[in-house]
């Protein structure tokens, strides 16, 4: 990998991730913007032969851009939105769709449960010269106080069932009375019917698929819109 120019703190992380992963900084880009995203290049070794539909329990989701997380972002900037607006990405992992929020302007939180990939999501920032995000360590079951956000987004994250509680109390607590939530997934995942049917309780969803190709082929991704239901 090329030498990077980094400030001193996302320097020192950026040489701790070193020191575990082979990494990389790529760019991506979205309609007309393109960002730097730090990625691990052993990949196949992290995975070893799981498959994310059904060994949900131990797959590292946070260690690939997956193609929901790609359609999540090109939503994000076709998106109009205004000055100052808040976005918070749930799960974020590699952080795609946040780190396009970012470069539209949006005042950004990226979320995970652990540390080790918020460390991920920093340098990525810093490498893109990014001043207008945030990271927050989540746990799903036990979430911090935390203002209200105008757009919450997510890809892949509806993986575990005992998950759909907390992250609905999420959404309830941490969304703006008008505010709006993107979820994006592979319509493989079979989980997102029951989620869909507790999340209509509380908030009005309308849902579009869009189609990618990747190296496994052309993809069939979901996504939904979630609104607080009206009083």
């Amino acid at each position: 990998m090329k030498q990077i120019d980094l400030p001193a703190n996302a320097a020192k992380i950026y040489a701790k991730i070193k020191k575990k992963y082979k990494i990389s900084l790529e760019p991506l880009r979205v309609r007309d913007k393109e960002v730097k995203i730090l990625q691990t290049n052993d990949i196949l070794t992290l995975l070893k032969g799981k498959d994310p539909f059904k060994d949900v329990s131990g797959f590292p989701f946070w260690a690939r851009i997956w193609e929901s997380a790609i359609i999540l972002a090109d939503l994000i900037a076709s998106l109009p939105h205004k000055p100052g607006q808040s976005l918070l990405e749930l799960g974020a992992g590699l952080a795609a769709p946040g780190l396009v929020a970012a470069a539209c302007g949006y005042k950004t939180t990226l979320s995970d449960s652990e540390s080790h990939i918020l460390d991920f999501q920093k340098v990525s920032a810093a490498a893109n010269g990014f001043t207008n995000v945030s990271f927050q360590t989540i746990d799903w079951k036990k979430p911090p106080e935390l203002p209200r956000f105008d757009v919450i987004v997510g890809a892949e994250i509806l993986f575990r069932d005992d998950f759909f509680e907390p992250l609905l109390n999420i959404f309830a607590k941490l969304l703006l009375p008008d505010g709006t939530i993107y979820l994006a997934h592979d319509m493989k995942r079979n989980s997102l019917p029951q989620f869909l049917l507790m999340a209509e309780k509380k908030f009005d969803i309308a849902v579009s698929t869009r189609k990618i190709r990747s190296e496994d082929g052309e993809k069939t991704i979901i996504v939904n819109k979630l609104r607080h239901k009206a009083v």
